[in-house]
């Protein structure tokens, strides 16, 4: 059976101080008020912030470390880059690949992001890998096509086993930091959508397996209507993970 996930993706933000913080409180929060919940809660803050936060993390809970993205090269002269085998060495356990503002700033395609996954699966990380599309591509009527390109081309290399270990997040990049959210039906449609591309290049099995987050911001207002959705299995949280009450708010949305 899938598994239900919230992740905090807090980007480049957050000190020190302001992290132990914010993960202090998220800790006490969800043992205090998502008792009897089987929702496994992912926190990714920046690279410096991983061990950190991982021994703040109780052991054998339902809280776990992710990072927000790995180099494609287990080690080497590659100044500023982290491996995925560094990451798993200090407790991270599950990381973003493909996310949009990766795609767009950095340059990243598909083939670059089909080494990173087999980098991260390699070093035992489960990879959170990232699909969605334009305001543009979404106007235009070509959102199916686009997100079964970026599945085919940069996803769909894994074997059976590999791609087991796989959590896919829908980001509809029209609404990340823009305030607007797809509606639930919309949300639905692609991640129905994306299930069935699944079902296609693996099998109805591994389709039903896979967990699909919504990353689109999503927040502790319309976090319910979305999870409720049948293929909406939880959020790829960006803004409300780093304020504590809505983060656990949406972990309670379940």
């Amino acid at each position: 059976m899938r598994k239900n996930i919230v992740a905090g993706n807090w980007k480049m933000n957050m000190t020190l101080q302001d992290g132990q913080a914010l993960v202090s409180e998220i800790v006490n929060m969800v043992q205090d008020e998502t008792t009897g919940s089987a929702v496994e809660v992912v926190i990714a803050p920046p690279f410096p912030l991983l061990p950190i936060i991982w021994r703040m993390l109780p052991e054998g809970g339902r809280l776990h470390l992710g990072a927000q993205n790995c180099h494609q090269k287990e080690n080497g002269a590659f100044t500023g880059e982290v491996s995925a085998k560094l990451l798993a060495s200090v407790g991270t356990e599950y990381v973003i690949l493909g996310h949009s503002e990766r795609r767009q700033y950095f340059g990243e395609d598909d083939e670059l992001l089909s080494q990173k996954l087999k980098a991260a699966l390699a070093a035992g990380l489960k990879p959170i890998f990232c699909v969605g599309e334009s305001l543009d591509t979404r106007e235009s009527g070509d959102t199916f096509k686009y997100i079964e390109s970026q599945l085919k081309n940069g996803l769909f290399h894994l074997s059976n086993e590999e791609f087991e270990q796989v959590v896919v997040a829908y980001e509809p990049i029209w609404a990340i930091g823009t305030g607007k959210t797809a509606t639930s039906q919309q949300a639905q449609e692609v991640h129905a959508f994306i299930r069935e591309q699944i079902a296609r290049a693996y099998d109805a099995e591994a389709a039903m397996n896979t967990t699909i987050l919504y990353g689109g911001s999503a927040n502790a207002q319309n976090a319910r209507e979305l999870f409720s959705q049948p293929d909406v299995d939880g959020g790829l949280i960006g803004g409300a993970s780093l304020k504590s009450r809505d983060f656990t708010d949406i972990i309670k949305s379940f």
